[in-house]
């Protein structure tokens, strides 16, 4: 049987494959990016395919990692997207002040004036820093940056995060279907 996805927690993604000795490029989501092979066996989502990662080296952003069994480039192409989980009890318990990106997953966000803006869909990394993914009503989502100055308050107890709504942030993009022009003369 799988484990229960709530008792584990996500700490990276394969972004594909490095070289033709089927080595993985990995999005690593721990402090310190080597470390992503210290937590012992990785699964992927599901939890029934597990991996063993030798971290070899890094490259910019990514972790090179080796997985006994994937040996050549096709080989690790066909691992790109997967998500890397360990069960949380392998991780170190988060200081006061400090979480997992997961324990934000499903938390309301409001502004700090305490309007509903949504719920925290994902926690995205794109290379300038996180950023929060806010689900909206009818299925729009809006992008945040998770800093402390964007972000001040996160409870998790309370189970919600407050937004401060810097000028221009929350705007919507671009006019809204009633207000748009559509060539009328």
């Amino acid at each position: 049987m799988a484990p229960d996805p709530d008792s584990r927690v996500c700490i990276g993604r394969i972004a594909g494959g490095h070289g033709i000795k089927g080595w993985v490029r990995i999005t690593s989501y721990t402090e310190d990016p080597r470390n992503i092979g210290a937590y012992g066996p990785v699964s992927d989502e599901t939890g029934e395919r597990m991996f063993e990662l030798e971290v070899m080296s890094m490259a910019k952003a990514h972790v090179l990692a080796r997985i006994p069994g994937i040996g050549d480039r096709n080989a690790a192409d066909a691992l790109r997207g997967v998500r890397l989980f360990v069960p949380r009890d392998r991780l170190p318990a988060p200081e006061e002040d400090e979480f997992y990106h997961d324990d934000l997953i499903g938390l309301s966000a409001e502004t700090t004036e305490g309007a509903a803006l949504g719920t925290i869909l994902s926690v995205q990394e794109f290379g300038s820093g996180p950023m929060l993914e806010i689900g909206k009503k009818r299925g729009r989502t809006l992008l945040v940056p998770f800093t402390r100055e964007i972000v001040p308050i996160i409870d998790l107890a309370a189970g919600r995060v407050a937004i401060e709504p810097v000028h221009g942030l929350l705007d919507p993009v671009g006019k809204p279907e009633e207000e748009a022009d559509h060539g009328a003369c």
